[in-house]
């Protein structure tokens, strides 16, 4: 009975030794190639392109040189076969263009809060009338920008070949013109291994 007892332990000591990883901080920019998903290297990449070529397009470049236009982005859409989270892409190119200092944004993802928020101090009778904030005030976008990340996926059998394009637009809200656009490519690949490799 003992005997068993301790070649149960060992076995359970073995499992759990096994299952335990160890943990390592990584580099956030470093590059990740696990495998042939969007990752997080592809989204800075991508990110980084995008803002740089809309910052240096001379009708983006004249719109910016002596004022701060109102943007905002609207959500990126998802047209790949994968689960992304495409608004990690949107958060990243509006972090990078509000860093900028070119740009002045309002949040469109905020606006049931806001109003709810307004509602209440307008409405509740609980809110000092010298402290309320007024309704009609708001700053309004003069400009939207938004996107789609789509994807083509070829396989062979041996080779899975993923060409991710994401393609941005920057639009004039009053005339309903598009005053910048871009595509940015990602090309990513992986080979089956074989055995005895």
């Amino acid at each position: 009975m003992k005997m068993k007892l301790v070649l149960v332990s060992a076995v359970a000591a073995a499992l759990i030794g096994c299952a335990s990883s160890n943990v390592n901080y990584g580099d956030a920019q470093a590059v990740e190639t696990l495998n042939k998903d969007f990752g997080s290297t592809d989204l800075q990449m991508i990110a980084d392109k995008m803002v740089t070529d809309m910052l240096s397009f001379p009708v983006v470049v004249q719109l910016t040189q002596n004022r701060r236009p109102v943007m905002f982005v609207d959500k990126i859409r998802n047209k790949t076969q994968e689960h992304i989270d495409t608004e990690s892409i949107t958060d990243t190119i509006q972090n990078k263009l509000i860093n900028s200092g070119k740009f002045r944004f309002v949040d469109m993802s905020k606006v049931q809060s806001v109003k709810e928020q307004l509602e209440y101090q307008q409405q509740s009778g609980m809110v000092n009338p010298a402290a309320m904030v007024r309704l009609g005030k708001q700053t309004g976008a003069q400009y939207m920008l938004y996107g789609n990340l789509a994807s083509i996926v070829k396989d062979n059998g041996k080779v899975k070949d993923v060409f991710y394009q994401l393609t941005m637009n920057l639009m004039e809200l009053e005339s309903g013109e598009l005053i910048w656009a871009d595509q940015q490519e990602i090309r990513k690949q992986s080979r089956k291994k074989t055995l005895g490799w």
